[in-house]
């Protein structure tokens, strides 16, 4: 969920520096809006797909095209430094936190065909 969280807050991000593209021109309208959209909607569709198989090698790309931005507006690489180790807590810290979840599902949540029925929802 942090993983996700994590590239949409990116996507984001990445619409405002389009904005900041297209103020500086640093490149003609055209090229900018599509860079920045085809790069937000990327960001957007990786989120959602951080809990199938390769979800996050894809956000480890999207990662990496983040940084690549910074060619294009300088500051961005500072905005990349910090979101390139939010991903990697979120990847660490985010596993941690699914094991112990896990864990604790199996010690504490009765099974289905117990006596007492299936466990209650949370």
């Amino acid at each position: 969920m942090f993983a996700s969280t994590v590239l949409g807050l990116e996507a984001l991000v990445v619409f405002f520096a389009t904005l900041v593209a297209f103020g500086l021109r640093v490149a003609p309208p055209g090229v900018v809006w599509t860079a920045g959209a085809v790069l937000a909607v990327a960001l957007v569709l990786m989120a959602g797909s951080v809990r199938r198989p390769g979800g996050y090698l894809a956000g480890s790309v999207g990662q990496a095209f983040l940084v690549a931005a910074a060619l294009v507006v300088p500051l961005m690489a500072v905005i990349a430094v910090i979101f390139v180790v939010l991903w990697v807590l979120a990847l660490v810290l985010g596993g941690r936190v699914d094991a112990e979840r896990a864990a604790w599902d199996a010690e504490h949540v009765a099974p289905a065909d117990a006596p007492g029925g299936p466990a209650p929802a949370r």
